[in-house]
């Protein structure tokens, strides 16, 4: 089965097209680096000829309000044509937890209206909800740095493992299409700047963290139930203190 992954370079496209290559199947790692373009369209139909499947994990190269609207819309738009055109059966996309509750973000209205196109392609699609990855907890710390202290929010937060996510994007990847969405989160929930002042510490950051619940995460405010789940998820099996004891993913 030819499934093609669009971000296929990144750090989850990446590890799901080892996992799914190593299932057996045909994967298309998909990305502008190998000449496929879903901006401009360039590729976008070769690339597609005889997929069965499509899993979209591309991220915005800018987080800048219109600049992350004008790439989901876009993107999405060009993408969904093309996948209608080559007949795909099942379309994926890896979105986030919380996404229609922080929409005073623009990133976050951007992944709203990604996902909107998708419920209105008419292609067979589920979507993939998750929390926010471990990977990403040194880019909350510089988003809360305010001169030399780093301001951060206490809401609660279910972080989990890159790996994880990808096991969890494999699974609904050959899964048949639910038409809807299902969420992935970690196995351990936190205060969100309990988890940074962790990582600092291991960081060897010894800048005061202020615990601040109007301090902003990408631009918006956070309440008990921004980043967390609702009933039922999907859990993975990572935990944090064996996360950070793999060499090389504490950076």
């Amino acid at each position: 089965m030819k499934i093609v992954v669009i971000g296929g370079s990144g750090l989850i496209g990446s590890k799901l097209v080892t996992k799914l290559a190593q299932a057996g199947h045909q994967v298309i790692a998909a990305s502008p680096a190998s000449g496929v373009n879903t901006l401009t369209g360039e590729g976008l139909s070769e690339a597609l000829e005889g997929a069965a499947i499509v899993v979209d994990v591309a991220n915005s190269p800018s987080f800048e309000d219109q600049a992350v609207m004008d790439f989901f819309v876009t993107s999405g738009t060009n993408l969904l044509a093309a996948e209608r055109k080559a007949g795909v059966q099942h379309h994926i996309a890896l979105s986030v937890v919380g996404t229609e509750r922080l929409q005073g973000s623009g990133y976050f209205r951007a992944k709203l209206a990604q996902e909107k196109l998708i419920k209105e392609s008419g292609i067979p699609y589920s979507i993939l909800h998750s929390t926010q990855f471990f990977e990403f907890v040194g880019g909350i710390v510089q988003s809360g740095t305010v001169g030399e202290t780093v301001h951060i929010s206490p809401a609660p937060i279910q972080p989990i493992a890159s790996d994880d996510v990808v096991s969890a994007l494999a699974e609904v990847t050959l899964g048949s299409p639910i038409n809807g969405t299902v969420e992935v989160a970690g196995p351990e929930k936190f205060q969100l700047s309990g988890l940074v002042q962790k990582y600092m510490g291991l960081k060897g950051d010894q800048r005061e963290l202020v615990a601040d619940e109007h301090a902003p995460y990408f631009g918006v405010e956070l309440d008990e139930r921004s980043l967390v789940p609702g009933e039922n998820p999907r859990l993975g099996t990572i935990r944090y203190e064996e996360w950070i004891a793999q060499p090389g993913n504490l950076r």
